[in-house]
C-alpha cells in the first residue's frame, strides 16, 4: 500500500475539525511546547488494566508498577497515567472559550496522548476507506445524553488501498461515533461528547514517537499492529480508559 505521509512529528488541528458521519474519529494532537507547565500529578491507587473487547498480540513485559492521578485545573475530568510520564498543560494555546488542554510525555518527553475539551464538531463525510479495528472497549463512565462512548485503536487502508492521502492511517482514543460497519469507513475523527461541546483525548500512531519492536522498515500498518501488543500501548490505553469525572 501507499504509506500515509507524517506530517510532522505531531499534528495539531483546529477545534473546528469535522465529525465524520457514520465514521470513527481521529484526535488531534497538539505539539507540545517547550515553555508549558509540567503538572504535579496525585498520588493514587488504581486498578488493574481493563481487558480488551477485541485481541491484539501477547504483551511481553510488566505493566508500569507505580500510577498516579491527573485531574484537569477545572477540576472536571481526572485520568490515571505511569508516575514516570508527565503532563504539561501548554498555556496560552487554548482556542477562546477555554476548556482543558493537557499532553501526556513519556519520561524521556516524547508526545503520547492530548487531552482536550470545549471543541466545536460538525458533521461530514465525503470519502470512505478500508479499515481495521484493533481494540474497541466501551467507556460508560462518560455517556452523555444516552451515548456512551467508547475507545478504538483503529486503522484506515490496506495493503490493496491506501488510506487518507497525507494522514496517519492509525490512531488510538475516545470516540462518540458508532463502529464501523460493512468494508469501509470514514476518515478518522476521534472526539467524544462532553460538556459543553466535545471533546478527544488520544494521538496519531507515530513510529517515531510510539516505540516500536520489528523491523523499522515494515509498512506503517503492520508496525501499528505491533504496537498494540506492546507495554507501553497498554499503558496509554489503560490511561486513556481511566478517564473519568473528577470528585
Amino acid at each position: 500500500m501507499r504509506r500515509s505521509v507524517w506530517p510532522g512529528a505531531a499534528v495539531l488541528l483546529s477545534a473546528s475539525l469535522l465529525t465524520a458521519c457514520g465514521g470513527p474519529a481521529a484526535p488531534p494532537q497538539a505539539t507540545p511546547s517547550g515553555a508549558s507547565a509540567t503538572a504535579t500529578p496525585t498520588e493514587t491507587t488504581t486498578a488493574a488494566p481493563s481487558p480488551s473487547a477485541t485481541g491484539s498480540a501477547a504483551v511481553t513485559s510488566p505493566p508500569s508498577a507505580s500510577w498516579t492521578t491527573y485531574t484537569t485545573a477545572a477540576g472536571d475530568l481526572s485520568f490515571d497515567l505511569p508516575s514516570t510520564w508527565n503532563i504539561k498543560d501548554p498555556a496560552g494555546e487554548l482556542a477562546e472559550g477555554g476548556g482543558a488542554f493537557a499532553e501526556v510525555t513519556s519520561e524521556d518527553g516524547r508526545l503520547l496522548a492530548t487531552l482536550r475539551t470545549n471543541m466545536a464538531t460538525g458533521s461530514t463525510c465525503t470519502e470512505k476507506y478500508a479499515y481495521s479495528v484493533l481494540e474497541s472497549q466501551e467507556m460508560p463512565q462518560l455517556a452523555q445524553y444516552g451515548t456512551v462512548p467508547r475507545y478504538t485503536f483503529e486503522t484506515r487502508g490496506n495493503s490493496a488501498a491506501a488510506g487518507p492521502p497525507d494522514t496517519p492511517a492509525a490512531a488510538y482514543g475516545i470516540t462518540s461515533a458508532p463502529h464501523p460497519e460493512g468494508d469501509s469507513a470514514c476518515y478518522m475523527f476521534h472526539f467524544f461528547t462532553w460538556p459543553p461541546n466535545a471533546a478527544t483525548f488520544g494521538a496519531f500512531y507515530n513510529p517515531e514517537l510510539n516505540r516500536t519492536p520489528g523491523d523499522a522498515s515494515l509498512p506503517y500498518l503492520e508496525k501499528a499492529k505491533l504496537y498494540a501488543g506492546t507495554q507501553e500501548y497498554r499503558d496509554i490505553k489503560r490511561m486513556i480508559t481511566s478517564l473519568r469525572p473528577a470528585g
